[in-house]
């Protein structure tokens, strides 16, 4: 599997953006499996890091793939998980909400076909037909139960959350900021959410991959990007990594990327993800005109 998009977090006061002043902390490391950072000008800038730290390692064991412990991984395994946390729930409504605008375009139940696919290529070769076959069957969100009881998935299903997860522990740390008073920041987990109006007061600076001008953008609004071959399961990294539920396999649509702001970054996270499988421009803006407060902010075709 090659990873040509650049996943990074960075959590920075609007005070530090351009050049960081001398009494700013600044933390380097790892969160989200990528290189982090935080920059924080704030007399509790130190205990302020070590609690978004903490919240996006306390996320990540509900909704990583790659900790057996994990609350999805679990799910996974057994096929159901009793007594969920609210952010498991809290993320699958929002998922199902997407599911359901963009017409079954974003499936997290997806997960046993990207499996195959990413096992066959990276073996050099494309995946059997009967594979295939079981693989497809397992596809289908809608047969997917979850309330404060359990969480309870078909036979043959597995969920992945990459589509949305990232978008929903942007919009959590962004809470975690404004709990602990910090009001303008710019959080970047792959996904966006820009709290406040940025140093100049007219927002934060935010480019999208492949323009040259960087665009406005807060009051708590979220961006997202995705592009179908930002992640690619072959090793030419030709074959990407959006599968298209409807069909079962990787998808056939011209779109290069889409962006998509909106008033929460798991909303435009998902919607980013599902808007990928439209069949053009006027078809994203159409899926997306049933979303209040969603724009379609770039499409690349």
């Amino acid at each position: 599997m090659t990873l040509s998009r650049r996943r990074f977090l960075t959590i920075a006061s609007a005070a530090c953006l351009a050049a960081p002043a001398a009494q700013a902390f600044r933390w380097q490391g790892t969160a989200l499996g990528a290189r982090a950072q935080i920059v924080l000008d704030h007399p509790r800038a130190i205990a302020i890091t070590e609690a978004a730290r903490a919240e996006i390692d306390r996320l990540e064991d509900i909704f990583s793939l790659y900790r057996a412990h994990s609350e999805l991984a679990r799910l996974n395994a057994a096929g159901a998980l009793s007594t969920p946390s609210f952010e498991m729930l809290e993320c699958l409504a929002v998922a199902r909400r997407v599911h359901e605008v963009t017409e079954g375009r974003f499936d997290p139940t997806v997960q046993p076909m990207w499996q195959l696919l990413a096992a066959a290529y990276s073996q050099g070769h494309a995946p059997r037909a009967a594979d295939l076959a079981q693989a497809r069957a397992g596809i289908g969100f809608e047969r997917v139960r979850f309330d404060a009881a359990g969480v309870f998935i078909g036979a043959g299903q597995q969920l992945t959350l990459n589509g949305i997860a990232q978008g929903y522990i942007a919009d959590r740390v962004a809470r975690l900021m404004q709990a602990e008073g910090v009001t303008d920041v710019l959080i970047d987990t792959g996904e966006i959410v820009a709290m406040g109006s940025g140093e100049t007061g007219s927002g934060w600076p935010v480019t999208i991959a492949g323009e040259a001008a960087a665009r406005r953008l807060g009051g708590g609004r979220a961006l997202a990007t995705s592009a179908p071959l930002g992640t690619t399961v072959d090793p030419e990294g030709q074959v990407g990594h959006i599968i298209d539920p409807r069909r079962g396999d990787i998808i056939s649509s011209s779109i290069r990327q889409v962006s998509v702001s909106a008033p929460s970054a798991a909303l435009a996270d998902g919607l980013s993800t599902g808007l990928c499988l439209a069949e053009d421009r006027p078809g994203a803006e159409r899926l997306l005109r049933k979303v209040k407060d969603a724009r379609l902010e770039s499409l690349y075709a």
